[in-house]
């Protein structure tokens, strides 16, 4: 016999909710094959069979909050159980191509729904966007949570229906439970105030024009703004390094490494993946740690060494069309820089002129329990200068 044991969360985390199980009791089971998932207050973990035989028991069922060491289930190794719709299903297709289009197709009983089998992350979505028509692209055409993302962006019908009812009650998933304490906790602890600042986008718009396609046969990934934005913020950081910070009981504990956590906001909630060393990686290095963590949250599948640490924050709520926010810290960090859209407004030249240039609002919110206003402002100021003169980072002036 063989147990299925909740295996170690990640840092911080003692406790899961069994999401779904992809097997039941007497189906066949293959070493490493997905068993179940469990969601925690910060990722959605895959739990695989420790060896082969049959599925003899479930002992922790789907809703079920369970801790570290739990045993999920047994397998009994080496016996014989039953093949599941899903495994009928792959031999048929097998049986299929290897005869020929002369085989009939196999029967619709032993289909996989789509959408029913999908995984909890996508019915999630599927059920409070009511989007419909997706083809799925996961195991036996389940529709995975970026298949729901692609058809969102892509524009697809929705489902009409009969009304529903007037309110529905939804268990808060662990994540946004998470997500709503540590937001109230943040507000309750830090002494938060906002700073804002404006930067003049048109140096590092031409730059990018102007590079962008050497730039993305180079390194493989385009040149965005964010890169431009954390070269910028790290050089502020490094000069006023109480905003890289944080207080630890009566102590503070300055940072002498520039991990910064980029928040992405996905369906399930708000996650902040860390960019780690941005002090050493170049532009195109900063871009391609954005693209790999911002796919690993669009697919759900982000782990705990993608979201744990991080001294310092950037959000752009830009991207979602917002013009100015009050960014939360993100504790126990001390700083977050929020970034906006870019709009064109009247600028004033030196000499008197006034022109239409692309502006962007920048805030930084900051606990003021050790970040002095000075610093505050000082450090906005470093990034509008950096931003509105790109080549000072390049040069490190």
């Amino acid at each position: 016999m063989s147990e299925i044991k909740v295996p170690s969360l990640g840092e911080s985390v003692s406790e899961a909710i069994v999401a779904k199980w992809f097997k039941k009791p007497g189906d066949a089971v293959a070493k490493d094959e997905l068993l179940v998932e469990l969601e925690t207050d910060k990722v959605t973990l895959e739990v695989n069979a420790p060896s082969a035989g049959a599925l003899k028991e479930i002992k922790s069922k789907e809703g079920d909050a369970v801790k570290v060491g739990a045993l999920l289930g047994v397998i009994e190794d080496g016996a014989t159980g039953k093949v599941s719709a899903n495994e009928n299903k792959k031999e048929e297709k097998k049986s299929e191509s290897s005869i020929g289009t002369q085989h009939p197709a196999p029967s619709t009983s032993s289909k996989v729904d789509p959408i029913k089998d999908a995984g909890p992350a996508a019915r999630k979505m599927i059920a409070e966007t009511g989007v419909s028509g997706i083809s799925g692209t996961g195991k036996d055409g389940r529709v995975t949570k970026g298949d729901v993302i692609n058809a969102l962006e892509s524009g697809v019908s929705f489902d009409g229906g009969t009304a529903g009812p007037r309110e529905e009650r939804v268990k808060m998933t662990k994540l946004r439970q998470t997500i709503a304490r540590r937001l109230k906790e943040s507000q309750n602890t830090a002494a938060m105030l906002t700073t804002f600042n404006e930067v003049d986008m048109s140096k590092a718009m031409d730059l990018r024009k102007k590079y962008n396609d050497a730039f993305l046969e180079r390194h493989g990934v385009k040149l965005g703004f964010m890169s431009l934005f954390t070269k910028a913020a790290v050089l502020a950081l490094k000069e006023l390094p109480a905003v890289n910070a944080e207080i630890d009981g009566e102590e503070i504990v300055y940072k002498n490494y520039y991990d910064v956590g980029m928040a992405v906001g996905t369906t399930q909630g708000l996650v902040v993946p860390v960019v780690r060393g941005c002090d050493t990686l170049s532009l195109a290095g900063i871009e391609k740690e954005i693209a790999r963590l911002a796919k690993l949250a669009r697919d759900g599948k982000l782990g705990m060494k993608e979201l744990s640490g991080g001294t310092f924050t950037i959000t752009n709520g830009g991207i979602y069309g917002s013009m100015l926010s009050t960014p939360i810290i993100n504790p126990p960090q001390s700083g977050i820089l929020g970034l906006h859209n870019i709009v064109q407004r009247p600028v004033v030249l030196p000499d008197g002129k006034i022109e239409a240039r692309p502006v962007m609002f920048v805030a930084l919110t900051y606990d003021h329990r050790i970040i002095d206003g000075r610093e505050a402002v000082t450090f906005l100021v470093r990034i509008k200068e950096n931003m509105e003169n790109p080549e000072r980072m390049l040069l490190d002036l």
